[in-house]
């Protein structure tokens, strides 16, 4: 029961739309954010909770891992799609995850049209890709502050570090 619960919201492009046209219709305000979520950290808990505390529903866009390997290296990502997408989906805060495979969500911002775009860290709201298409329909860019010290490439050096690969 819980698996097909998880499996149910990592939807396609079409479903997904689909999805939020419904919760739109029901006036459920849709948040939007993106990223690799490779190793799921503190950080990444913290920045998904806050982000969903903005409205009724959280869609993630989850780079797929040809994405990753373009923008972080050919070492990345440690965990494969399937795995980055349904520990998203497992996670409460979380409503809907949608895997694109071009280098920016520009165009499933366009389909998805949120209420609010989300994004973590040194992201000015105008640097945020996508902010164009939200601000035209009167929603917010918001850039929320990552939590010190956590992050996937700390993580992974950790790890070499411990294994002596370094």
């Amino acid at each position: 029961m819980f698996v097909e619960k998880i499996k149910s919201k990592v939807q396609t492009w079409e479903c997904a739309a689909e999805t939020v046209e419904g919760w739109r219709a029901l006036g459920i305000s849709i948040v939007f954010t993106n990223g690799c979520f490779d190793l799921l950290h503190y950080g990444h808990i913290q920045y998904l909770a806050e982000a969903r505390d903005l409205g009724g529903r959280l869609v993630v866009g989850l780079n797929a891992s040809s994405s990753v390997s373009r923008l972080k290296g050919p070492h990345r990502p440690i965990n494969d799609e399937r795995t980055r997408s349904m520990v998203l989906a497992a996670l409460e805060v979380v409503d809907l995850v949608v895997v694109f495979e071009e280098d920016t969500p520009y165009e499933l911002i366009q389909l998805i049209r949120p209420d609010f775009l989300v994004k973590g860290g040194d992201w000015r709201p105008e640097q945020i890709v996508g902010s164009d298409l939200v601000l035209s329909k009167g929603g917010k860019v918001i850039s929320l502050p990552f939590a010190d010290g956590y992050s996937t490439t700390n993580i992974e050096q950790k790890i070499i570090q411990n294994a002596g690969l370094r």
